[in-house]
């Protein structure tokens, strides 16, 4: 399949996920999530979900990551030219929803990309190589190719695609690994 339809596809997928569902399957998802072998780094960047999008609530995962005392980082969008800047999240920091429904930080430290050891990515669908659709505008991306984490880790409500993606860019970064609520995926070659 196309991107394009994978988007149409996965995103009418979600909105038959009730909000208890999205609750439950994210809490398994963070369960799962602790087997990998990534919890030894220090600086993590979570993406905060998009309610309306009913993406994997990250919750459960912040509250690891704080119980194992590690940096947390996440970012605030800017969309003119399609990156992230990345903020250090503590007590003090106040988010703010941006009008795409993106919880992000006003402000606080920022944390340059190469700092980031380990990033929770969104997405709507992945294959079977590894490789993730977003929503299309290439943060992710950019993102990825700038910070070079140890490890790119997807989270998602479904399996992979068993067929690759059939319109990947040249610059479309693969998952490292990928967690549903049942499984863990790895793509690391």
């Amino acid at each position: 399949m196309k991107k394009h339809e994978l988007r149409v596809t996965y995103k009418n997928l979600r909105k038959k996920i009730s909000e208890e569902e999205v609750d439950d399957l994210s809490l398994q998802i963070a369960n799962q999530l602790l087997k990998l072998p990534i919890w030894q780094h220090h600086y993590y960047h979570i993406f905060l979900p998009i309610e309306k999008q009913k993406e994997v609530n990250t919750t459960y995962i912040l509250h690891a990551l704080q119980g194992k005392d590690k940096h947390v980082i996440i970012s605030k969008s800017n969309f003119e030219n399609n990156t992230l800047v990345h903020f250090l999240l503590t007590d003090q920091t106040i988010l703010k929803e941006n009008q795409w429904g993106i919880p992000e930080p006003v402000d606080g430290i920022e944390i340059p990309s190469e700092k980031i050891d380990i990033v929770f990515v969104p997405l709507l669908a992945y294959d079977s190589l590894g490789y993730r659709v977003g929503y299309g505008k290439g943060f992710y991306d950019r993102f990825l190719a700038e910070a070079k984490p140890k490890a790119i880790v997807g989270l998602s409500f479904f399996e992979p695609e068993i067929q690759p993606i059939e319109d990947l860019h040249v610059h479309d970064i693969a998952l490292d690994y990928c967690v549903t609520p049942t499984k863990l995926y790895t793509f690391k070659k």
